[in-house]
């Protein structure tokens, strides 16, 4: 197994330690935001793409106002009761500027897996996921393991989340997708922040051609690109999925794949995927091309 395979395996056991820590009442956790702030949440790539997932679920659950922002484009001047900074490495550059430029203005949150790197001296305070760490370019267990803790913080009853995990590494894959060419991922509220992370993960590590839009958007053109040996993937209940969508996509000619799991677990069947294909074409997950675990500007 390449490491990028292990790490996606452990998914579930992280979870797990992460639904633990979100429920000690005084544990780094209670750093998060409280309920009725007005908050903004920052990340870089795969980071950007969870701060998307927990701001629609926050705002939907009604716990105030979130907007999810990449660290280089949060609007200036804006007011906000927190900003919370999610950086896997705690090195990212344009993480660390927008922290210290906050500093003394605005309270700050780090969400990191590396607790001693220079984020704790930018951000007011961390909270550390340093058990769900990872060697791999390719963010998996760290991404999955943050918005764990995010939607246990919230107060999401995540006691089925490890168990569909575990089937999710454990079933075959769906039929047909490693012959695909192409792949459209498709969401709804919070799974639209997880279809993105999905077609990054498969850039990243198979050099895929991927999409990823909100599934409304999906029949305003980009459905024009789905036709035989293309797979249009949704994140959500099959029930769910809008009135005559699947129809549409038979017609095309292309493959439709609905799992029905909780977002985050079928996001790991795409991980499993992900690792797969580029094996299959010859290339080395554990090391993309082009590029490095962490961005560190000049």
């Amino acid at each position: 197994m390449s490491q990028t395979e292990t790490e996606i395996a452990t998914q579930p056991d992280c979870w797990r330690q992460a639904v633990a820590l979100a429920r000690q009442p005084d544990g780094p956790a209670a750093a998060l935001p409280r309920p009725g702030e007005r908050v903004a949440v920052v990340g870089c790539g795969t980071s950007w793409f969870i701060a998307q997932a927990y701001a629609a679920l926050r705002e939907s659950g009604g716990h105030g106002e979130t907007d999810a922002f990449p660290a280089s484009e949060m609007p200036a001047g804006r007011a906000y009761d927190r900003v919370v900074a999610l950086t896997r490495s705690g090195t990212t550059t344009e993480v660390l500027e927008l922290l210290r430029r906050l500093r003394g203005r605005t309270p700050t949150t780090a969400v990191t897996a590396v607790p001693e790197s220079p984020v704790r001296g930018s951000a007011d305070t961390v909270v550390p996921l340093d058990f769900a760490d990872e060697t791999s370019v390719v963010q998996t267990r760290f991404a999955s393991t943050e918005l764990v803790l995010l939607r246990a913080h919230l107060g999401e009853d995540l006691g089925h989340l490890p168990q569909q995990g575990r089937s999710a590494l454990d079933e075959p894959l769906p039929a047909g997708v490693l012959e695909a060419e192409q792949f459209t991922f498709l969401g709804q509220g919070w799974g639209y922040g997880i279809a993105q992370e999905a077609a990054l993960k498969m850039r990243e590590a198979a050099s895929a051609w991927t999409e990823a839009y909100p599934v409304m958007e999906y029949r305003h053109g980009p459905i024009s690109v789905t036709g035989p040996g293309r797979v249009a993937w949704w994140f959500g209940d099959p029930a769910a999925l809008p009135s005559g969508l699947a129809d549409d996509i038979a017609r095309t000619g292309g493959q439709l794949v609905a799992l029905g799991r909780d977002p985050l677990a079928d996001l790991v069947v795409v991980h499993r995927l992900a690792a797969a294909l580029a094996s299959a074409r010859g290339l080395d997950p554990d090391n993309p091309r082009h590029l490095t675990r962490s961005v560190i500007l000049a």
